[in-house]
């Protein structure tokens, strides 16, 4: 029976590979792969030997037609991307959407997706919050800022590690030097950190220490 398959995969850590997860892989017809050379670790390291192709920002719009149409004709395909839950700031939507509406059945598994243990361990109130993903690079970035120093709910952001420091010193100026801000880096790996302090501290910090790796921020909504 034909359905597309969400799966996600570890954002670090290889050992938060779900049973379920590594099942759908080695039996699905296809794997769906953000970048194929990434993936290839993962599925050597779980001997899944599924036939695998790309499927990314770049080409998602050129490849989604076919893939339904593999679909169609009963064939079970699941994505995944490079870490993570696919979707969430990452391929997947426009895929997930032409499912729908072709009425062919779709599952998420649960699994791993960075921004959740960011905004838990970060200490900052998560009985409400807004995912904002990456911020736009150019256009659009001050009148995003503008309208977030209003936000009340605790906010999520991904940040690249040579844009951090840009990033932090953007919040000090629309949200205030008080701001809560907490940032994770290499969550689940060995060298996992988080800072947490106003805005002013934390963009001090990683001033004094240029970060690396995968960076999610939370900062507290306003008062």
């Amino acid at each position: 029976m034909s359905k597309l398959y969400l799966v996600p995969t570890p954002i670090g850590n290889l050992e938060d590979m779900t049973f379920r997860a590594i099942k759908v892989l080695k039996e699905v017809d296809l794997i769906l792969a953000e970048d194929t050379r990434t993936s290839g670790k993962l599925l050597k390291h779980y001997e899944i030997m599924t036939h695998m192709q790309s499927h990314h920002m770049h080409n998602e719009h050129k490849t989604t037609e076919s893939i339904i149409r593999r679909l169609q004709s009963g064939e079970t395909v699941a994505l995944i991307s490079d870490a993570g839950t696919p979707a969430i700031s990452d391929p997947g939507f426009l895929l997930t959407r032409a499912c729908v509406e072709n009425n062919i059945e779709v599952e998420c598994l649960p699994g791993a997706t960075a921004f959740v243990p960011a905004l838990v361990n970060s200490g900052l109130p998560n009985d409400k919050f807004v995912f904002e993903g990456f911020l736009p690079v150019k256009k659009g970035r001050q009148t995003r800022l503008q309208l977030l120093a209003e936000e009340t709910r605790t906010m999520i952001f991904y940040e690249s590690p040579h844009k951090l420091i840009k990033t932090l010193g953007n919040f000090v100026e629309y949200f205030g030097d008080d701001r809560l801000v907490s940032v994770s880096r290499e969550l689940s790996k060995l060298h996992e950190e988080t800072v947490r302090g106003t805005a002013k501290e934390v963009l001090s910090h990683f001033e004094n220490k240029p970060p690396k790796g995968e960076i999610v921020i939370v900062v507290g909504g306003k008062k």
